[in-house]
């Protein structure tokens, strides 16, 4: 068996017993509130004690080294946002970058003891604002967690750090024949703890799933700075409720992951791509319901729109078909991979395509690949800003999401194109825009919200893969109704009483 493992185990020395008050700060030890007193509990308790300035700042450097605690106005501004837009952010009293679970678990401690927010951050490549800081929080960016602890080829399993890179975790484990499915567009930047918090997806989704199908098993370190280990590494395991999927997609919002166990697959062959081209985005959705209804298992099945072909070779000059309306690549890792793409090339034709073209090699494939890859930053250039919209609806529905958000565009005036996983219906409308132009703004916003509600009319949910966040707050009400809102919110008050992790996030 070949098994790396790094020199320390970061859970030495830590226990996942006692509460506040056994492990942490002597002040605490009196106080109601720190044990979860509901007459205590509220918006935030994160209505930080009026002497948590200064007194922050010590009581964090007297668990963190100097170097880990940023306290220059300049510095912690530029941890204030992720990457979406129409996000408010406030500003953060100090940024901490711990690199152990122990400095976690001080860190948690201190914010418990003076009733200080603290939000939790990777790379901030996020499009919903689910990063984005709150006026005189703490910034618990977990970058420097950046260790692989473990590959292990015959459980097929690797555990690591939170600020590991996704396209460095997918690298390591294929130096020993193992493969890391979630490769979201930021791969060579997002963190897995990141993916975790948004249970992000990927290009891959349609034949492998999602994040959320990859985590076994989590440490988290709890609001009161508990460690708390949830799940396996065991193929199988049904061991009380799944605590560990509820941490996925929590965005920060019930602890913080210090340590992740995550499934991996053998590597498969290397893929080919086919490119169809077509007159309407309706025959390109029709293309992808006969390829799923034929039984077929692609790898990708992606589509970009006529907006975002052109956009894509005004930025690159990679001379893809302009003429087109709808772009759709299909890729196979199967063993004969060309077979494969034959039979989906002939649905295609039968869907209406104009030309279909499989690619000859890796090289050539991995070409049309990088085409998909660069859509969004291609869009961004369009206007200088984009919105971009996160909408998952039935692949049966495909066709009338893309038809719907053509009308919105030409009712709101605006560039909007659609890059598409086509092959589990999560589409990205982006809305290209003037930042600078308040109306211009405006409208952007607008048409945002007419996508989120066609989106759900169309029986879609508001969100495949981005989160919640700040952006869609009140659409995530709406899609899960008020019962649903209530129940969500009790589970926050479980994990977090004081309401002190990632404040106005989700709900």
């Amino acid at each position: 068996m070949s098994r790396i493992q790094a020199d320390a185990d970061p859970h030495e020395g830590v226990t996942a017993k006692g509460d506040l008050t056994a492990q942490g700060d002597p002040a605490a030890q009196d106080d109601p509130t720190a044990q979860g007193d509901p007459a205590a509990q509220g918006t935030l308790a994160a209505q930080a004690a009026p002497t948590a300035g200064g007194d922050l700042t010590d009581r964090l450097l007297a668990g963190l080294p100097a170097e880990a605690v940023l306290t220059d106005p300049d510095v912690t501004a530029s941890y204030a946002n992720d990457m979406a837009s129409f996000c408010p952010s406030g500003a953060p009293a100090v940024v901490v970058l711990p690199r152990t679970v122990e400095q976690v678990q001080h860190v948690m401690r201190t914010a418990t003891a003076l009733r200080v927010p603290v939000v939790p951050q990777g790379a901030r490549t996020g499009l919903s604002g689910a990063a984005n800081a709150s006026d005189g929080c703490v910034v618990l960016s977990l970058t420097k967690m950046d260790r692989i602890l473990e590959i292990n080829p015959v459980d097929r399993v690797a555990v690591v750090e939170p600020g590991v890179v996704n396209a460095a975790l997918s690298r390591a484990v294929g130096e020993h024949g193992l493969y890391y499915p979630p490769d979201p567009s930021s791969w060579e930047t997002c963190t897995i703890g990141g993916n975790i918090g948004t249970a992000s997806g990927g290009l891959c989704c349609v034949k492998y799933g999602v994040t959320a199908e990859y985590v076994l098993g989590l440490d988290v370190v709890l609001a009161d700075g508990r460690l708390m280990s949830t799940g396996r590494r065991t193929a199988k395991g049904v061991a009380g409720y799944d605590l560990t999927r509820l941490f996925v997609g929590s965005e920060g919002s019930l602890g913080i992951v210090v340590r992740a166990v995550l499934a991996l697959k053998p590597q498969p062959p290397q893929q080919l791509v086919l490119a169809a081209e077509f007159a309407s985005a309706a025959d390109a959705c029709e293309a992808v319901c006969r390829i799923m209804a034929g039984g077929h298992v692609p790898s990708l099945l992606e589509l970009m729109d006529r907006t975002t072909v052109k956009a894509v070779n005004d930025l690159a000059h990679m001379g893809l078909p302009e003429t087109t309306e709808a772009l759709l690549l299909a890729a196979f890792d199967t063993p004969d991979p060309a077979a494969d793409l034959a039979a989906v090339g002939a649905l295609c034709e039968a869907a209406g395509a104009t030309q279909v073209v499989p690619a000859d090699d890796a090289a050539e494939s991995e070409l049309l690949l990088q085409a998909r890859r660069l859509s969004l930053t291609a869009l961004e250039a369009v206007k200088g800003t984009t919105m971009i919209d996160d909408v998952c609806v039935p692949r049966s529905r495909l066709g009338e999401m893309l038809e719907g958000i053509e009308r919105i565009a030409e009712e709101y005036r605006l560039t909007i194109g659609v890059c598409a996983h086509a092959g589990d219906g999560n589409t990205h409308p982006t809305v290209c825009f003037d930042a600078q132009d308040a109306d211009e703004s405006r409208r952007a916003r607008e048409s945002f919200d007419e996508i989120m509600a066609l989106g759900l009319r169309l029986g879609g949910t508001i969100t495949g893969e981005h989160g919640v966040g700040v952006l869609k707050k009140e659409w995530l009400a709406r899609e899960i109704g008020p019962v649903g809102v209530e129940m969500q919110r009790a589970v926050k008050q479980v994990f977090d009483p004081l309401g002190i992790l990632n404040p106005g996030k989700l709900f």
